[in-house]
C-alpha cells in the first residue's frame, strides 16, 4: 500500500526532514494537523520542501463526486484512491455540533443483506492515511463553513474491528495531533470479538456501537452472517467486558425492518437481552433505508414510534435517529462507492 501524506507518525515525517533545521518538523505537524493545511499553503515552509513533499508524500484521496442533501447539512464524497478503490465519507452538521462518518475499509466482507457496503463486495483494507486524510477533509470543510468538527463516528464503509491495527492507529493520531476528545469518537462493529477485547486494551476511552439489529440468534444469523461465528451471549459478555474496563457510553443500532425486528416480541427479547447481562446500552432506532439490493423495506413511521414505546415501558434507553443524506445515498447502510450491488431475498418470517 502505498505512503501517502498522512500515512507517517511524528517520527516517520521527522525521518523525511534529515538535513532540514529541527523546527521544521513542528512547522509541518503543526500545519497538517492544526491549521489543517495542504502541504502547498504551509507558508512558512519553503517551496522547496513543500514541492517535494507533494512528490514523496501525494494526497490519498481524489473526489469523483460531491453530493449535498438536508440544505446543505449532509455532505457525502465519493473518494478514489491511488489503485482506482473508491470509498465514501459523510459529513454532517448538527446545529450542536458537526459530525464524520468515516470509511475503514473499500467495501466489506461482513456481507448483511440489507447493507448497501455489504452487497458490494470486500475489496480491501484502508491505511492509516487514508482514513486520516478522511477526517482532514471533513475538518477543512467545516472550518471554511465556520463550524468546528467535533466528533468522528467509524460507521461508513467496512468493519473497522476487521482492520483494527489501521483504526486504531487514527484513533491516536485523530486524538493525539488534531486535538479530538476520546469521548467524542465512536467505533463501530457488527460483533468482531476479538477487536472488541482489543479496544478494551486499547488506553484511551472511545465509545463502542455495536450494530445489533436482532436479539435472538436464529434471526441475527441471518440478518449478520457473522454471528454464527459470534453468538450473542459471547458478544454481550465481551460488551460487558468493556463497559467495565472503559465505563464508556455503549449504543446498540438497530435498523428497523417491517416484519421482520421490529415487533413487541423483538423489542422484549433485546430488553431481556440488556438485563441478563447487565448492559446499561443506548438502543439508536434507526428506520431502514432503502438499498438496490434488499427488497424488504423500512419500517413505518407508526412502527418505528411504535417499537421506540414498547422499549421505553421495557426500561431500555432508546432513541429514534433522524435519517440523514437518504436522497443522495448516504443515509446509513447506503454507502457503496457506486458499487454494483446484488438482490437479496427477503429475511424468513419467525
Amino acid at each position: 500500500m502505498s505512503t501517502t501524506l498522512y500515512t507517517p507518525d511524528r517520527e516517520e515525517l521527522a525521518g523525511l526532514l534529515v538535513g532540514e533545521p529541527r523546527y521544521r518538523l513542528d512547522q509541518l505537524w503543526t500545519g497538517l494537523y492544526t491549521q489543517l493545511a495542504a502541504p502547498a499553503d504551509i507558508s512558512n515552509v519553503p517551496k522547496a520542501l513543500r514541492e517535494r513533499l507533494s512528490v514523496e508524500l501525494p494526497t490519498s484521496l481524489t473526489q469523483v463526486v460531491r453530493k449535498v442533501s438536508d440544505d446543505g447539512d449532509t455532505v457525502k464524497y465519493l473518494w478514489e484512491l491511488h489503485d482506482g478503490s473508491r470509498i465514501e465519507t459523510v459529513l454532517m452538521l448538527y446545529p450542536d455540533r458537526v459530525t464524520v462518518c468515516v470509511s475503514s475499509q473499500a467495501g466489506c466482507a461482513m456481507a448483511c443483506g440489507f447493507c448497501a457496503t455489504g452487497q458490494a463486495g470486500f475489496t480491501r483494507q484502508l491505511s492509516v492515511g487514508e482514513i486520516v486524510e478522511q477526517v482532514v477533509v471533513a475538518a477543512r470543510e467545516a472550518r471554511a463553513m465556520e463550524r468546528r468538527l467535533a466528533n468522528v463516528v467509524f460507521m461508513g464503509m467496512g468493519e473497522p474491528m476487521a482492520n483494527e491495527g489501521a483504526v486504531w492507529s487514527s484513533v491516536e493520531r485523530l486524538h493525539g495531533a488534531i486535538g479530538l476528545s476520546a469521548r467524542h469518537i465512536t467505533i463501530s462493529t457488527v460483533g468482531i470479538i476479538p477487536g472488541i477485547r482489543k479496544l478494551t486494551e486499547r488506553k484511551l476511552p472511545v465509545n463502542l456501537a455495536v450494530s445489533l439489529h436482532a436479539a435472538n440468534d436464529t434471526l441475527r444469523d441471518e440478518l449478520v452472517p457473522i454471528n454464527t461465528r459470534y453468538p450473542l451471549d459471547d458478544l454481550m459478555q465481551a460488551c460487558s467486558e468493556y463497559l467495565a474496563a472503559k465505563g464508556r457510553r455503549l449504543s446498540f443500532e438497530w435498523a428497523l425492518i417491517d416484519g421482520v425486528n421490529d415487533r413487541e416480541r423483538d423489542a422484549v427479547e433485546l430488553a431481556r437481552l440488556c438485563r441478563q447481562f447487565r448492559l446499561p446500552a443506548h438502543v439508536n432506532l434507526i428506520p431502514l433505508n432503502p438499498t438496490p439490493g434488499y427488497p424488504t423495506i423500512g419500517s413505518s413511521k407508526a412502527k418505528v414510534a411504535a417499537f421506540h414505546q414498547h422499549l421505553i415501558g421495557l426500561g431500555v434507553n432508546a432513541t429514534v435517529r433522524r435519517n440523514r443524506g437518504t436522497d443522495i445515498d448516504a443515509a446509513c447502510g447506503q454507502l457503496a462507492a457506486g458499487q454494483p450491488v446484488a438482490l437479496r431475498t427477503k429475511p424468513a418470517e419467525r
